[in-house]
């Protein structure tokens, strides 16, 4: 395809061979850049992972754009259509003001290294936004986005890399471990919308005794009783068909859109009646149990895109999409149908992403969602 160009924005996607071949094509696209152009946005399939350095060097001497940020994921998408199972890349580049991003990699992801920079950038401009990229084997990657997004004053968008081998980064360079990413000045309009891949299949219920991830009782029976009647009698009959289908969901405090967040099955004790679930919980805390929907999926993701085209009063100039790897291929119908619908929905606008681990929306960390950013 040839790269489509709008003010500030270039988007280039391509698969191929190998490396070479496939940065090549995304070069070939950007062969007319926006005058300017000074951030690439940079994402890889697994099967590049390794080369991952060597296509950055390669676009940064083709394009003359110095500063990168990216990941690698299981698959990555474009405009209308995703990649998944070849080697692929999905490209976006911008022109921004000089002063207006500043990237960083994971040493300096804290309010006191961000303050400390040698010009104080942080510190004169005060980002609102940041746009980050995770690594998903660091025990700590939750409480990471929480509290820089906290401690920083950031609203964070983005994902955790997937790869079967290395699950790298781009902040600069090729990196491994923690959080990267860029932030943008309060000057660059942005904004975002997170849609739910799960629906509810009960009513939201009251944890009344667990110990760290361990659902022992809801609303004062015994947990996978209470689960058992959510689900209904035919999956309770072999609790093995629930695995990947059935799904513990936290709502969120103070949500007025009624989100949560969903965290898979670990395990089910059915001698003792509890439930391992992939979340710290403690008595008190707010529970559901919800199922993957590919119709509800549909139904939520036309939901964001309204809401979003409502707030924009204007078409996109440019978007980044964060998809989790269960979505995509492994829930919907269609190939590329959450691409095609962002596209029908907004226009064909550029846009560049991946499929990861989890989506992050402002402080949190989500499974089985997808992140929509959308520069206007």
């Amino acid at each position: 395809m040839t790269g489509l160009l709008e003010r500030q924005f270039a988007v280039a996607h391509a698969q191929g061979e190998n490396w070479a071949a496939v940065a090549k094509a995304c070069a070939d696209q950007l062969a007319s850049l926006p005058p300017g152009a000074n951030l690439g946005f940079l994402y890889a399939t697994d099967p590049l992972a390794a080369d991952l350095g060597s296509i950055l060097t390669f676009l940064r001497e083709r394009t003359r754009i110095a500063d990168w940020v990216g990941s690698v994921g299981l698959g990555v998408c474009a405009t209308g259509r995703d990649y998944f199972d070849v080697p692929a890349l999905s490209v976006l580049v911008a022109a921004l003001p000089p002063d207006g991003f500043r990237l960083f990699a994971p040493q300096q992801a804290s309010a006191a290294a961000l303050a400390a920079g040698a010009d104080q950038w942080f510190s004169r401009v005060r980002p609102t936004i940041g746009v980050v990229h995770g690594d998903p084997r660091d025990a700590a990657i939750v409480e990471r986005v929480g509290t820089l997004s906290r401690d920083a004053s950031l609203f964070l968008i983005g994902g955790l890399a997937a790869s079967a081998a290395a699950p790298v980064q781009v902040a600069g360079q090729v990196v491994e471990g923690g959080l990267s990413g860029v932030m943008l000045a309060p000057d660059i309009p942005l904004i975002s919308g997170l849609t739910q891949g799960c629906s509810p299949i009960g009513p939201v219920r009251r944890v009344t005794e667990a110990r760290d991830n361990i659902l022992i009782a809801i609303d004062g029976r015994p947990a996978l009783e209470v689960f058992k009647e959510d689900i209904g009698e035919l999956l309770s009959r072999d609790l093995r068909r629930v695995a990947g289908l059935i799904f513990a969901g936290f709502p969120v405090t103070g949500s007025d859109t009624g989100d949560y967040l969903v965290r898979n099955l670990v395990a089910i004790d059915v001698p003792r009646q509890w439930l391992a679930v992939a979340h710290a919980a403690s008595p008190g805390d707010a529970v559901l149990f919800c199922r993957r929907d590919p119709a509800s999926a549909v139904v939520d993701l036309e939901r964001m895109l309204v809401s979003l085209k409502r707030r924009a009063g204007t078409a996109p100039r440019a978007g980044l999409y964060f998809s989790c790897v269960a979505r995509g291929p492994n829930l919907f119908d269609q190939p590329a149908q959450e691409l095609m619908m962002i596209r029908d929905a907004l226009g064909d606008f550029p846009l560049a992403g991946f499929f990861g681990n989890s989506e992050i929306a402002h402080d949190r960390l989500y499974g089985y969602t997808g992140a929509l950013a959308l520069f206007l």
